[in-house]
């Protein structure tokens, strides 16, 4: 009975060892970074496809702006009226520690919408070198009759009709 008791602390002492340490956090902080919002699309068609200047995602003081690796790109259409398109995208991040950032321009002149993609990461952080898998939709809105193309980082991912 004595061995199985000895046995049965060392195992316990060892897996405690094994635990990470907490350390209390200040009850302002938050330990992650906010998720992104998104601007709600408009209820009503309106003669401008996007009412208000989209709410870009800038950087957070202190992190640096990293690469984004896209696998996929595939424009969604609702079936709702107002038209409603959805911008999904499928790729990795180039670690766990970078988040996904977008900035979503209203469409110019000639009808492009541009896309900005990228992530941001603590410098100062440790990370794991592993690529980290993202699925993100963005939601870009409706847009007045017309043939509008969707461009991200400077390439052409998708064309529609209004």
């Amino acid at each position: 009975m004595k061995p199985f008791v000895f046995i049965s602390f060392a195992v316990i002492l060892a897996v405690s060892a094994c635990a990470p340490n907490a350390v209390p956090l200040p009850a302002d902080s938050n330990p992650s970074y906010p998720s992104p919002s998104y601007p709600n699309p408009p209820e009503a068609p309106t003669e401008s496809p996007v009412a208000e200047e989209p709410i870009p995602q800038l950087p957070i003081d202190g992190l640096e702006r990293g690469a984004v690796f896209l696998e996929s790109t595939d424009l969604l259409k609702s079936e709702s009226l107002p038209l409603q398109f959805t911008l999904a995208l499928n790729g990795n991040l180039p670690t766990p520690c970078h988040e996904l950032r977008f900035n979503v321009k209203p469409p110019d002149a000639e009808n492009k919408i541009m896309v900005e993609v990228y992530s941001v990461t603590n410098p100062d952080v440790i990370c794991i070198q592993v690529l980290q898998p993202f699925e993100e939709n963005i939601p870009l809105g409706s847009f007045p009759a017309g043939k509008y193309t969707v461009w991200v980082n400077g390439n052409q991912v998708a064309e529609f009709d209004a």
